[in-house]
């Protein structure tokens, strides 16, 4: 159980697992949706194309999207790269790191269900039938055009009268099959091949600019989800001290009606706020929220965050902002070895 409570809270913490989950997931689904789904191609002569092209391309499009709408980085990469300069300078390395692993993570599952299909050949029959040549198949010289394209279409539904026991039905339809299988194999034999040179090529070069956006990436992410949480922590703390005043107010106006049932009965009475904002933090490193006391302070600081974010520069912050920026960092004697858990 604890081991499980580890490798859970190592998911949950770390974006990319978190991504390649979400990522496996969605080309588990698509394996499910195309083995559960009913294929019934129309057999007429104008729908066949559209109906095959449209069943083998608008799934993986959706699947696309929803990658997209899953994947939390593609949000963060559009506001990175929508966001004002103010104090932190834009680097489209980073960016195009983000976009290039988002779209690496959102192709997964449409290229999963474009490759079932065409393994499996039915949505390539019903989409080509028409399109094949007929005299290798049939004999058509007793037959007129209309005839010729209505055999065709009939191609893919092999209980239709018409071409039930007809053996030209069956080779035009095991050569479209044969031809998909032909195409769904050579898409993944050049995908794996890219996938290998890729991974065995990548050591081979420089890898300091790659662990540069790989850094960066996650700190754009980490941060909006630590600013998203402080801000959370705000809210709350913020809304129970304006609970706690309330009622400290309608008490003063049941004391100043009258309305008491004792005046020696303290019990609802509350302490006054005459701490300062040290004694209200107790030593837990929040009296900075407490600080931001009103409306207008926190719509500003949230405009300022959005308009101009503080430089990644800790020590330039530090000689600007004085003593509110108090980041506590551990001194390391030389020689020692670092916590797991290290306070920054």
């Amino acid at each position: 159980m604890d081991r499980f409570r580890m490798f859970f809270q190592h998911f949950q913490s770390n974006s990319e697992s978190v991504m390649n989950g979400i990522c496996l997931l969605l080309a588990a689904v698509t394996v499910k949706l195309y083995s559960s789904f009913d294929f019934n191609c129309p057999c007429l002569a104008r729908y066949n194309a559209l109906y095959g092209l449209g069943l083998l391309l608008t799934p993986p499009l959706a699947l696309f999207l929803c990658g997209l709408l899953l994947n939390r980085q593609s949000v963060v990469m559009v506001e990175e790269w929508r966001r004002p300069v103010g104090h932190r300078r834009k680097d489209l390395g980073i960016i195009r790191y983000m976009c290039s692993s988002v779209l690496q993570r959102a192709m997964v599952a449409p290229l999963v269900w474009i490759l079932l299909a065409l393994l499996d050949g039915k949505c390539f029959v019903c989409a080509f039938s028409n399109s094949v040549d007929p005299g290798k198949f049939l004999d058509s010289a007793n037959m007129t055009s209309s005839q010729v394209q209505l055999f065709l279409a009939k191609v893919p539904c092999k209980e239709d009268e018409l071409v039930r026991d007809s053996p030209a039905r069956k080779a035009v339809s095991r050569y479209l099959r044969c031809l998909s299988q032909a195409i769904g194999w050579s898409i993944t034999l050049f995908l794996i091949v890219v996938a290998f040179l890729a991974r065995c090529l990548r050591p081979c070069f420089d890898q300091t600019v790659f662990l540069q956006r790989r850094y960066w990436s996650n700190y754009v992410d980490l941060e909006q989800k630590l600013f998203d949480e402080t801000c959370c922590e705000h809210a709350r703390d913020f809304a129970h001290r304006c609970v706690l005043h309330f009622f400290a107010s309608m008490q003063s106006e049941l004391w100043v009606r009258g309305l008491h049932r004792d005046p020696a009965d303290r019990s609802l009475e509350l302490p006054k706020s005459s701490e300062s904002p040290e004694d209200l933090d107790g030593g837990s490193g929040k009296a900075h929220l407490r600080a931001v006391c009103s409306r207008e302070k926190m719509d500003h600081l949230l405009s300022t965050w959005y308009s101009s974010k503080p430089p990644l520069d800790l020590v330039a912050c530090s000689r600007r902002w004085g003593a509110s920026l108090n980041h506590r960092v551990p001194m390391v004697v030389p020689r020692t070895r670092l916590s797991q858990h290290t306070d920054v």
